[in-house]
């Protein structure tokens, strides 16, 4: 085991590495509970006509599932301290913006991630992967993940009740001194608290006292008996095998951009985490990273697992650098994280404490980290503030990560062509020009 991760090499032991293996899974054991929460709308009092939940049980289970193989193929393949789990943002984009604001069905959600799974699968394989990743302008990129980042805050905000609707302004104050949102305050008090430390896991630990603090006064239903805290895994059997059922209902023009943003989504997410924590661990030579064909095998193998168990899009989590932050450098790191995940299945009754209230501070405090990218976007050339700007106001202004996307595309080859840049355009970005127009031609 020692021989076949390198240990010797990168200078580590198995001490070393099952610790760095657990602080990564406390650092993104958060998305356990986070992730069936957002599929199943649980913010949401009274659905649509038309829509329905998806079995948040189930969804713990696949979201473990997902994560574990994941992870240890990354770990076994590719030999990288990397984790994988349903990505925060992908999540919210197949709940809120799928399912919730297109009505679409979630069996046929779960079937358009299976598809872009398929084709990043594909893409990875054939060596197109990375000339697709280069043809999207950095700016747009970064605008991209700033734009979900406060898309995930603004869900967290309605969720805790701190923002709330209004007829006249369409959203206002909420009530602060409702006894849930009190709790939910409290709950980001104590997340930022942790963050601002650089406690490992803040997330993770401030759902915990969240919750805890549920119990105490009350608002939540603590757990009875040792049935309430671990039983045997939910069924999978409610989302299991949907995907496939339902492939035949992808070839649509909506269902086209729903599978385009889960692709681009996944893309953004695991180049730039794969980056980070190999350039941390000391992986990158010459500017490039070492076997990343069998590290983006690995990322889309988990999506289409996660799919067929029945999750949204599975992608590598930066969360993974708190690991390499304690030590980790092989892939036995990773192996020992899948198995915190499957250790973790039998403690699903615990999602009955993980409320709506539990959960916002999470969402609030991913999506400032995901902001951060706004430093990094050229605000000076006004032919790239624009498209970037419409892209991150439009996502949590029009409620959807695919139209912000496709307002921003759209506008993208606009300004640089009357800015007279056009050789800097991508034909990439052109196929992607006339594909966003359709989509509106086609809600229109």
């Amino acid at each position: 085991m020692k021989k076949f991760f390198n240990f010797e090499e990168y200078g580590t032991n198995y001490r070393t590495e099952f610790l760095a293996g657990m602080t990564t899974f406390l650092a993104m054991a958060y998305i356990l509970f986070v992730n069936p929460s957002t599929l199943a709308l649980t913010g949401i009092e009274e659905l649509p006509e038309g829509v329905t939940r998806i079995d948040q049980g189930a969804v713990f289970t696949a979201t473990a599932i997902a994560a574990a193989i994941g992870t240890l193929v990354m770990g076994v393949l590719a030999k990288y301290p990397i984790a994988l789990a349903p990505g925060m943002g992908l999540n919210a984009f197949f709940a809120y913006t799928v399912v919730l604001g297109y009505g679409i069905p979630w069996e046929t959600a779960l079937a358009g991630v299976l598809a872009s799974g398929l084709i990043f699968m594909a893409l990875t394989l054939t060596g197109l992967r990375q000339k697709i990743i280069n043809a999207i302008p950095a700016n747009l990129k970064l605008a991209v993940g700033a734009g979900i980042g406060l898309f995930i805050a603004f869900i967290g905000f309605q969720n805790s009740g701190i923002v709330q609707g209004n007829p006249d302004t369409l959203v206002a104050l909420g009530d602060l001194t409702s006894p849930t949102t009190m709790l939910a305050i409290f709950g980001i008090i104590v997340s930022v608290m942790f963050m601002a430390l650089g406690i490992k896991g803040g997330i993770f630990y401030g759902m915990i006292l969240t919750a805890i603090a549920g119990m105490v006064t009350g608002l939540i239903a603590p757990p009875t008996g040792m049935s309430g805290i671990v039983s045997q895994p939910p069924s999978l059997s409610p989302t299991f095998g949907a995907a496939l059922a339902h492939f035949g209902d992808i070839f649509t023009i909506e269902m086209l951009v729903v599978i385009l943003t889960f692709l681009f989504v996944d893309f953004f997410d695991t180049a730039g985490t794969l980056v980070a924590v190999a350039t941390q661990a000391g992986y990158m030579k010459d500017n490039k990273l070492p076997r990343a064909g069998r590290a983006l095998f690995a990322d889309s193998t988990a999506t289409v697992a996660g799919a067929i168990a029945g999750t949204s899009t599975t992608t590598s989590y930066i969360e993974s650098t708190a690991g390499v932050g304690a030590g980790g450098r092989t892939g036995f790191t990773s192996v020992v994280t899948a198995g915190f995940f499957l250790l973790a299945l039998f403690f699903s009754p615990l999602l009955s404490v993980v409320t709506a209230e539990v959960t916002a501070p999470a969402l609030i405090i991913v999506g400032v980290l995901m902001a951060s990218t706004l430093k990094s976007i050229d605000w000076d050339q006004f032919e790239i503030a624009v498209p970037a700007f419409f892209t991150i106001a439009a996502m949590p202004l029009t409620y959807s990560i695919a139209t912000g996307i496709a307002i921003g595309f759209i506008f993208y080859p606009i300004t640089l062509l009357l800015k007279g840049r056009g050789k800097e355009i991508h034909p990439l970005m052109y196929f992607l020009f006339v594909i966003f127009i359709l989509y509106f031609i086609f809600l229109a």
